[in-house]
């Protein structure tokens, strides 16, 4: 196991985090517990054998690779982490390393950048309450029509060809036009948001330079509307934010705040909520038996929500130590950085039976694909409904389908996991 104990050095204080060489992709990885990499095509494609032979093995596993970092995997320890707060902070949310270039960030700049799952405490406590009235349960139902209508729409453009991407063409779709609708911004953008969801989480994880610059467009984009708002209030949650007023003695809104808000709700909405739709049309289009459950027993929809949300949970959020902490016999270093692998805890066999089986009305599943403790995440609610809806109305109209050969399939890893080039064939329909 990668402990203090000097077998594996892991202090290596002097870190160039924007270094050429850190960035270098390495060579194969040959021992997951010391030198696992996330972007491995391996751990991309099919990380729970992965996660399984670390908590077996080496349930915090450690790497050198990008700067270093801890990726604990047994579901006890991670909700022990996500208790340490502010020990393990979240003003860094990715393990990928700042880009050549980037300004240096003050800590209360980073803490803003996409609050509140960029912020510690106070911050954190006060723009999370900003948020939650918008994705409260009764508020997020407002939004149910205007789903459901979105996906007949997007099945209209394609039912007749009897085939289509169900990542490009449906469930990367959806997030961004719903976020759009709520945020008054023109849902016509959702193709512009892709674009520069896939630049900061996607492509741009392994491009520095694309990250940089996709950070900076988008930034941009949203302090212009934010400005726009400043002169001209509309109804929409873009305005309601920018004039809130919070009952907390720490509290202060400012344009920068809510830049940083939205930018969350572009980039973590959209890109966490197409990988959860996207990996559960893929289960079904290579499940036939589940597919058939499913049409026969619709009222299954909610419960089998939760199991796709649990096996194939898309976030793995990240943490900077700002103290030593010590769990079990590892001693994470202030300075470290740590996964949060909530999709591995999902499979932890001391919490779910037959983990690793995909059980689509399974019984007992308290899973963490939200997260836990107080960076919970804050739309989930908004994310249950956009999951429920888009896959009612896809087996409502395309009740036989499969993933098709035409074309390989094509996963996102790094920390967002979900299909990204995903060929479906089906009987050909009609439009409504």
């Amino acid at each position: 196991m990668s402990t203090a104990d000097g077998e594996v050095d892991i202090h290596k204080k002097e870190r160039m985090e924007t270094s050429a060489e850190i960035w270098a992709p390495g060579g194969p990885v040959e021992d997951w517990t010391t030198d696992y990499d996330i972007r491995d095509q391996a751990y991309v494609e099919d990380p729970v054998p992965i996660w399984a032979e670390m908590r077996e093995t080496c349930p915090i596993a450690h790497t050198e690779r990008l700067g270093g970092s801890w990726n604990p995997t047994r579901f006890d320890d991670i909700r022990a982490m996500a208790k340490m707060v502010p020990e393990l902070s979240s003003r860094q949310v990715l393990v990928m390393p700042g880009a050549p270039g980037m300004p240096e960030m003050s800590r209360y700049e980073q803490q803003i950048a996409a609050a509140p799952i960029t912020a510690d405490p106070p911050i954190h406590d006060w723009t999370r309450r900003m948020l939650l009235p918008a994705f409260a349960p009764k508020a997020v139902l407002s939004y149910e029509a205007y789903t459901e209508e979105l996906c007949h729409e997007l099945i209209d453009g394609f039912i007749e060809q009897g085939q289509c991407d169900g990542a490009v063409d449906y469930s990367q779709q959806i997030p961004p036009r719903v976020i759009a609708h709520m945020i008054g911004i023109d849902p016509g953008m959702a193709d512009q948001f892709v674009i520069w969801v896939n630049g900061v989480l996607g492509e741009g994880l392994n491009d520095p330079e694309l990250r940089l610059r996709t950070r900076d467009e988008l930034l941009g984009f949203i302090g212009e509307e934010v400005a726009k708002r400043q002169s001209d209030p509309q109804e929409d949650l873009l305005t309601e934010l920018l004039f809130m007023e919070i009952d907390h003695p720490e509290a202060n809104i400012t344009p920068e705040v809510v830049v940083g808000i939205t930018n969350l709700l572009i980039v973590a909405g959209i890109d966490t909520t197409w990988s959860s739709i996207g990996s559960a049309l893929w289960h079904l289009g290579t499940n036939p038996s589940d597919l058939e459950r499913l049409c026969n027993e619709p009222e299954l929809l909610p419960i089998a929500v939760e199991e796709f949300l649990r096996y194939y949970a898309p976030v793995t959020m990240a943490r900077v130590a700002d103290v030593d902490v010590e769990i079990g016999d590892v001693c994470i270093h202030a300075g470290d950085k740590v996964l949060m692998n909530f999709p591995a805890a999902n499979h932890d066999p001391e919490h779910f039976e037959d983990p690793d089986e995909f059980i689509i009305d399974r019984a007992r599943n308290r899973h963490v694909a939200f997260g836990s403790g107080v960076h919970r995440c804050a739309g989930s609610n908004l994310a249950r409904l956009e999951m429920t809806t888009a896959l009612g109305v896809w087996i409502e109209r395309i009740p036989d389908f499969h993933v098709s050969d035409r074309e390989p399939m094509r996963w996102a890893g790094g920390q967002v996991r979900g299909p990204r080039v995903m060929p479906m064939s089906f009987p050909a329909g009609t439009r409504r």
